[in-house]
């Protein structure tokens, strides 16, 4: 047997863990060392285990599967991060690519795809799952080569971030406050930090059918109000 590869699952679905972990528990190499439920779990996690590979979802609750990809790689730059997600659009890559995973898989893959991937990532080698198309690959390249305006998205700080996604899910300034351990005037600070960064004005709505200002503000498609949101 060979060296020990350590693994944290992140996903927010408790079946898809457990189903992770009996799928890799049998590769004698594998030790599951944590499971995290969303993606501020992850970061923490990771922060505090230091896995050899994450496995982590997209659209996960609190900070998604992009946002706690960054924070992770930012500190822990020799963990391996490959992401396993139902999405397959070629802006998810491009983001995820950017912020530095080592792999790319859809949730049709089969497990010898996964464990492949797990290998892949620990010798320091790019896993695309094979269902992703080469289209996907040549929009992320030409988005690479491309002269992209930064997104405004782009300047949020990391807290900015995961402020933004928490309204995004309808949690009221109580809530993040309490969950992010800051008080609720900081909250506000940070809202208001975020609606002139992104050029919002007030009670502005934004979709991924009409963008504010133009841009698509959240990696994930969510229907957002990035203001009025309940005290």
């Amino acid at each position: 047997m060979g060296k020990i590869i350590r693994i944290l699952l992140a996903d927010d679905h408790t079946i898809v863990r457990q189903g992770l972990e009996k799928l890799l528990e049998v590769e004698p190499e594998f030790r599951i060392v944590g499971q995290a439920r969303n993606g501020r779990e992850a970061v923490d996690m990771a922060l505090d285990l230091t896995p050899d590979v994450i496995l982590m979802d997209i659209a996960m609750p609190q900070l998604n599967g992009i946002e706690a990809t960054r924070q992770i790689k930012k500190q822990l730059p020799a963990s391996k991060v490959v992401i396993l997600s139902m999405h397959s659009h070629a802006h998810y890559i491009s983001e995820l690519f950017e912020a530095g995973i080592s792999g790319y898989l859809v949730k049709d893959s089969t497990g010898a795809d996964i464990v492949d991937a797990v290998h892949a990532a620990v010798r320091g080698e790019t896993y695309l799952s094979p269902s992703i198309s080469k289209k996907l690959v040549d929009d992320y390249l030409y988005l690479k080569s491309g002269s992209r305006k930064e997104d405004l998205y782009d300047t949020l700080s990391d807290r900015e971030r995961e402020v933004f996604q928490m309204i995004a899910e309808g949690m009221s300034t109580k809530e993040i406050a309490s969950s992010l351990c800051i008080s609720p005037s900081t909250v506000k600070s940070h809202r208001a930090n975020i609606m002139e960064k992104l050029q919002v004005d007030p009670g502005e709505r934004c979709s991924p059918g009409r963008p504010c200002a133009g841009r698509k503000l959240l990696p994930i498609g969510q229907l957002v109000y990035v203001h009025g949101v309940p005290e």
